[in-house]
């Protein structure tokens, strides 16, 4: 091989060095930034897919631009009324704006995450010093907190480091030993109380249910009564009307029946004794020869 094949050799392989120093590839699910002389030249948004650089000039640095999570360590906290607890969180972000966070951080993602963390310590210092224990730990108060929270490290981390903040979350709330025994007491007292005053108005709208079913109850017998007395009346009104129509059709049959039913209901059970005249005006009926 003589010298101009090894010349054209060498100039290929460094020509192919060039090409493969120029190009470079951002992924999706990075973000990148484009430095020249440890200048930033070019940020994420223009550097997506396939890019031009200038070898051995201009330099990459990529990050990962997918959602990150970050465990806080568990840490003590005072409520509203400076009971302690013990708070397990953890945080979801990810890179908003790649020139601020180089800037801020040198790229290096401890050092964003220990800023993060400082910032979720301090938030939720604030938003549990400003609630009861009962708010941090009941489901809907504590809710509300994470918003809270989340919305406010979101605008501030953003103006800080260049990152979103997509949520913050609390795992566990545990309460130091020395005090665990006194709340759950207290709990419980409160629940005890809380009982009693359902109990307490159960019972009291018990009694209100039950005076006005009395009271229902003597309006609608009184009614009840009411209503057989006037129905008893008009049938004895009947009864006698119909009586007086019998009576003036024949009088002598109807003190005749009238007279039979007297001698059945006096002596119907054949124990009764009576006494009296016979010439009685009782015992008409039972003369010889009366019936005519």
């Amino acid at each position: 091989m003589n010298v101009r094949t090894i010349v054209i050799v060498v100039v290929l392989v460094l020509l192919c060095i060039l090409a493969l120093d120029s190009f470079f590839i951002v992924d999706a699910r990075e973000r990148a930034i484009q430095k020249r002389f440890g200048e930033v030249v070019e940020h994420e948004k223009e550097l997506q897919g396939l890019n031009f650089k200038v070898p051995f000039v201009d330099t990459v640095q990529k990050f990962d631009g997918r959602i990150l999570t970050w465990d806080i360590q568990p840490a003590r906290y005072l409520s509203i009324e400076q009971k302690p607890l013990i708070v397990d969180s953890f945080v979801k972000w990810r890179i908003f704006d790649t020139t601020k966070y180089y800037e801020t951080t040198q790229g290096i993602e401890d050092n964003a995450r220990s800023r993060i963390a400082a910032r979720v310590d301090e938030g939720l210092r604030n938003q549990i010093g400003s609630r009861t224990m009962f708010d941090v730990v009941s489901g809907d108060a504590r809710d509300e907190l994470m918003s809270e929270l989340t919305s406010s490290l979101d605008d501030r981390l953003q103006d800080e480091l260049g990152v979103r903040v997509i949520d913050v979350r609390v795992k566990k709330i545990d309460l130091p030993p020395e005090v665990e025994s006194q709340v759950y007491e207290r709990m419980r007292s409160e629940r005890r109380i809380e009982a009693n005053r359902f109990r307490a108005q159960g019972e009291e709208q018990k009694l209100i249910i039950r005076s006005d079913a009395d009271k229902q109850r003597v309006v609608i017998r009184a009614e009840a009564e009411r209503q057989s007395e006037q129905t008893r009346g008009e049938g004895d009104r009947e009864s006698t009307r119909i009586y007086a129509e019998a009576y003036g059709q024949d009088p002598e049959f109807y003190e005749f029946y009238r007279s039979i039913t007297a001698y059945v209901n006096v002596f119907g059970d054949g124990s009764s004794l009576l006494v009296l005249d016979p010439s009685s005006e009782f015992f008409k009926y039972l003369k010889a020869g009366s019936g005519d």
